[in-house]
């Protein structure tokens, strides 16, 4: 069912000549081929994931037969919710790189505006499905969106904005806030005020880690949530302290 050539495990328990009787003139004659059209059959599929081998290669079932728009009555056989897994792992997220205001240098003591760019940390999807055959299909949805962005200014001489250094996702999607005009030193709802000047040309990590949700959705009205992702990024920043000459 999935493009991949069926496994029947190195522990089957039939030998080679009682596997052949059973598809051309046992269970199956001649491979079902007086029924084609009318169903299809089903091979157990190991998960190249699975890191764990015993239990990877487990399923020495023989391929078997099922009728049109008919699921499998057997133990793992697929199901929306390990379609929704699999999707999972073909969500791919942009990498974690925030914007900031003042876009170049910082000055010590002033607020440092945080933000993600909306249109390109949005919810992403990815549907996979498998064709029972008489129109009928079993199929997952999985849907990923951006939840939190944690910030680590990278040197104990900063404030954090907020205080905990999360900011959450806003009712428009959005999180942090482009630097209005006459804000000043106004704290902003997501940044970093630097207290203390970089020195030497090096300049401090400023490291942002961008939370994503999961969940999914299903046929047979099947769904739920699954584990959270976190994906971290990082930017040099370089600190100017303004000397004032009186």
């Amino acid at each position: 069912m999935t493009g991949k050539a069926p496994n029947n495990g190195g522990r089957k328990q039939e030998v080679d000549t009682d596997i052949r009787h059973k598809y051309s003139k046992g269970d199956y004659k001649n491979f079902n081929l007086d029924k084609q059209g009318e169903g299809k059959f089903w091979a157990a599929v190991p998960n190249p994931a699975e890191k764990d081998a015993a239990r990877r290669e487990s399923c020495t079932r023989l391929p078997f037969w099922v009728k049109n728009g008919e699921r499998p009555d057997v133990e793992n056989a697929i199901s929306p919710e390990i379609l929704s897994k699999l999707a999972y792992a073909q969500v791919t997220v942009p990498g974690t790189r925030v914007k900031l205001n003042p876009d170049g240098e910082q000055t010590v003591n002033l607020p440092t505006w945080v933000w993600l760019d909306k249109g390109k940390y949005r919810p992403l999807s990815v549907r996979a499905s498998v064709d029972l055959g008489g129109g009928e299909e079993i199929w997952a949805r999985t849907t990923v969106e951006p939840d939190a962005l944690k910030l680590s200014p990278g040197t104990e001489n900063a404030t954090l904005h907020p205080s905990s250094g999360e900011c959450g996702i806003k009712g428009d999607g959005s999180i942090g806030s482009p630097y209005k005009k006459g804000s000043g030193k106004k704290a902003p709802p997501c940044g970093v005020t630097y207290l203390r000047a970089t020195q030497g040309g090096s300049g401090y990590t400023l490291r942002s880690t961008l939370t994503w949700k999961a969940s999914w959705e299903g046929s047979e009205g099947a769904g739920g949530d699954l584990p959270t992702g976190e994906f971290g990024g990082e930017q040099d920043v370089t600190v100017q302290e303004i000397q004032a000459i009186n």
